[in-house]
Order: C-alpha cells, then structure tokens, then sequence
C-alpha cells in the first residue's frame, strides 16, 4: 500500500514538473512573440519633434542606406537623392537609388494625406510604379509607419517581399528609418536608413551616383 501510494505521489510530481516546465515554455514563446511584435504607431504620439512627412520631404534631400539578412550579415549597401514637392494634400517624391555593385534604381511617390484622427496619427496612402496596390501609413508623434509590398529584382529574379518601415524624425533634418522585409510573414532582412534634409544636406546634395565611391 506505501508503495503504491508513493508510487502515485512520485506520478503526480512528475506531472506537475512536466505542466511547469510545458507552462514556463509556452510563457517564453509568447513572451518571445510579443516582443518581436511591432506596436501601434500610437504609441508614439507624444514623442518629438513632431514629424510631417510632406514638410519633411519637401524640396532635395540625401540618403543612405544598408541591408541586412535575417541573421545580421551586411548584404548591400546604397545611397539616394530625393526631390520632393507638395502640392496641396499630396507630396510627389522622386529617388533615385545606386548599389554598391552599379545598380542604379529610381522610384516616384505619389502620396496622399487622407485623414487626421488626433492622437491616433495621420493616415497616408501612396503608389509607385513597383508598388503593389497602395502603400499605407500612420504617423503620430516623430514616427510614421508605413508598409506596402514591391517586387524587387534579385539575381534576375523577382521576387515579391512586404516592407514594414518605421521612420522616426530625430531632429530638423534627420530621420532614421527602420524597415523590416518579410516573404509570407518570415522575415529575410532589414533595412536601415538615414534620411538628411535641408540645411544639413546643402553641402551632400546631389550625391554623386555615377559610381559607388571607391574611397
């Protein structure tokens, strides 16, 4: 009879080490997924400076860039001279994009403001010729999210991948933005850029983009 009643008291031990550690490893996966998870622009509304993404963008400005592999390894680098222009609600914005290995690219914005919903953040759409359907995006605060799928020309190859890019207003003229490159919500890289306008891109712009610079 003790025998078997410690039997039954080690069998219920072990189901309960069993249900904690299946618990605690459940808690890590959605610990791990929350945290991986990109929260709402709204969150962000009370940070500055404020950012407005047609006065930002008005008129030329610089950039550069990299982009990484899922497992941090620098895969290309690039540099951009934008031009932008407003008329009314809408900003017309043009890059024009050199690789380090020679590839040049250019992209044209069309975007709209479409509606303020206070602390909740502006809502803005925009379309490019490489852009599937239309771009959306929030800003609130220094912040804009802005996501949108294009089709990218790799080794010959296309392939259609989602962006989901955070840029953030630092100062007067600079921004940095973070977008992240996903294939059927896995994500296969990241892209880093520092956006540099007016009175600090005045000596830079237009950057050259014959050739990537060798020195």
């Amino acid at each position: 009879m003790k025998q078997r009643r410690r039997r039954k008291s080690w069998g219920f031990r072990r189901f309960l080490l069993n249900f904690s550690v299946s618990a605690l490893l459940i808690a890590g996966i959605f610990a791990g997924l929350s945290a991986c998870a990109r929260k709402d622009v709204s969150g962000h509304a009370n940070r500055n400076p404020a950012f407005d993404l047609s006065t930002f963008f008005d008129g030329n400005a610089v950039a550069y860039g990299i982009f990484e592999d899922r497992f941090g390894n620098l895969r290309r680098q690039f540099r951009v001279n934008l031009s932008g222009r407003r008329d009314g609600n809408q900003l017309i914005l043009d890059e024009d994009f050199l690789y380090d290995d020679g590839e040049r690219a250019n992209r044209t914005w069309t975007i709209d403001r479409q509606q303020d919903f206070g602390t909740d953040g502006i809502l803005y759409e925009g379309r490019a010729a490489d852009v599937e359907a239309v771009a959306r995006g929030t800003q609130a605060g220094n912040t804009l999210k802005w996501q949108y799928d294009v089709v990218l020309d790799m080794s010959g190859m296309s392939l259609k991948v989602h962006f989901d890019d955070w840029i953030y207003k630092q100062d007067e003229d600079i921004a940095i933005n973070r977008a992240y490159v996903t294939k059927y919500g896995v994500d296969i890289g990241s892209v880093t850029i520092v956006f540099i306008r007016g009175k600090t891109a005045l000596s830079l712009w237009p950057l050259q983009l014959d050739q990537w610079p060798n020195q």
